[in-house]
C-alpha cells in the first residue's frame, strides 16, 4: 500500500513508519519535515498536497496537540490552535482525503486518554480528543468507496514521559509497541469506526 504519515517524524510517527517501511511504500507529511510538507491547519495546504500525491491508500495522522493550562484563566485564544490543528486539522484530513484515498482506503486519526480520563489543567485537550473520537464514530457511517476510518487513542506513550510526566502524575505509561500495533490494525486490518485505545 501507498501510506501516508503526517506527523511521521514525531514520537508515535516514526515509530508507526518503522513498522510499516518494510511491507509498504511511506510517504510521510510535516510542517517542517518529511517528504512532503503540510500544514494541518490550513485547509488549502491540506488540499495541495493531497493533489500532489494524487492518491494514497491510507492516511494516518499522529500530528497535533493541545492547550495545557490553569482552567480559570484559559480563554478562547488559547484553545484556538488545537482546535484548528489536531480537531479541524485532522477532520479536514478526512473531509479533503476521502477524495484521493483509492476504494477500501483507510483513514487512522489520533485522539488520547484524556478524552475519558483527563488530566488537570486539560481541559482543552480532553475536548479535542472527545470530539475526534466523535467524529470517527459518525464519519464510519457517512463515508463511500468502502473507506474505513478508525481512531488511536493512546495514553501517555513510554517515549513521551519525560517531556510530559509533570502533567499526567500517577498516569500507567503505554507500551510504544502496543500504540504502534493500533495504527496497524487500523490501516492492514478490517476495523471501521472504532476508537483503539491503548492505555497501558
Amino acid at each position: 500500500m501507498k501510506i501516508l504519515i503526517v506527523g511521521g517524524n514525531g514520537t508515535i510517527g516514526k515509530k508507526v513508519k518503522e513498522s510499516l517501511q518494510d511491507h509498504h511504500e511511506i510517504i510521510t507529511a510535516g510542517r517542517n519535515s518529511g517528504d512532503i510538507h503540510v500544514d494541518i491547519s490550513d485547509k488549502n495546504s491540506i488540499r495541495k498536497m493531497f493533489e500532489q500525491l494524487k492518491t494514497v491508500d491510507a492516511c494516518i495522522c499522529t500530528a497535533g496537540t493541545g492547550f495545557y493550562g490553569d482552567y480559570y484563566s484559559m480563554t478562547e485564544e488559547d484553545m484556538l490552535p488545537g482546535i484548528k490543528g489536531k480537531l479541524i486539522g485532522q477532520m479536514n484530513l478526512v473531509l479533503i482525503g476521502k477524495d484521493f484515498l483509492s476504494r477500501e482506503g483507510s483513514f487512522t486519526l489520533t485522539s488520547g486518554i484524556a478524552a475519558e480520563h483527563p488530566a488537570k489543567n486539560g481541559t482543552a485537550v480532553a475536548m479535542i480528543n472527545g470530539a475526534i473520537n466523535s467524529f470517527v464514530l459518525a464519519s464510519a457511517q457517512e463515508l463511500k468507496n468502502d473507506l474505513r476510518i478508525n481512531a488511536v487513542s493512546p495514553g501517555l506513550v513510554e517515549d513521551s514521559f519525560e517531556r510530559y510526566k509533570g502533567l499526567f502524575p500517577g498516569y500507567n505509561l503505554a507500551p510504544m509497541n502496543k500504540v504502534v500495533n493500533a495504527y496497524i490494525l487500523s490501516t492492514e486490518g478490517g476495523v471501521n469506526g472504532k476508537i483503539l485505545k491503548v492505555y497501558s
